[in-house]
């Protein structure tokens, strides 16, 4: 996984409320084990018509979507299954954080397993964000995972609750299970020091 620190970012707005893990990686698409691939499938009912072609109004087919990291969902992004595709598909898609009043608890957790950030807000700083983005669809954010802190426009910030070990993993770049290989040589050590 990629290191998550400090970084900048134009938003890309999703206003809509409940959407779940289907709507962001539609079923038919959960075949695969690999993580890599999904972001073409993202939102892909949204996304693109039944022939297959982008929806130039959906906002990932925006010209502001591309290149932006974070994506501005609206309250219980997350929502239904519990599948990891979803984090997988924002991440290749180029997301490295999402930026809600809430989240389901099992994709905030497969979030954090998967380098993805999930970011809660107060309310209030959330429409914030909506009504600044629609007047300039170039506005950015500062993401700071070590201060916890989301970096508003016009010079402000809020902090954002992150339990220790996601966070040092994140800022590590590691999973869980790089988290326990990085202890190897320590486990070695151990091992060849216990009695017979």
């Amino acid at each position: 996984m990629e290191p998550i620190r400090s970084f900048r970012s134009r938003l890309v707005p999703l206003p809509n409320e409940n959407v779940d893990t289907d709507q962001i990686t539609p079923a038919r698409f959960l075949k695969t084990t690999e993580k890599t691939g999904l972001g073409k499938v993202l939102f892909y009912d949204w996304r693109y018509d039944s022939e297959g072609k982008p929806k130039p109004e959906f906002t990932l087919n925006q010209p502001d979507a591309a290149g932006a990291s974070v994506l501005l969902a609206g309250n219980n992004f997350g929502c239904g299954s519990s599948r990891e595709h979803s984090p997988w598909a924002l991440v290749d898609f180029g997301f490295r954080a999402v930026i809600s009043t809430a989240f389901a608890d099992i994709f905030r957790s497969n979030c954090l397993k998967n380098g993805l950030l999930p970011i809660v807000v107060p309310a209030a700083v959330h429409r914030e964000l909506f009504l600044g983005r629609e007047r300039d669809p170039r506005l950015e954010v500062g993401v700071d995972l070590a201060r916890q802190r989301l970096e508003l426009p016009e010079g402000r910030s809020v902090t954002f609750p992150i339990d220790g070990f996601s966070k040092k993993c994140l800022l590590e770049g590691l999973d869980e299970l790089g988290y326990l290989v990085s202890f190897g040589e320590k486990i070695s050590a151990f091992e060849a020091a216990r009695e017979p």
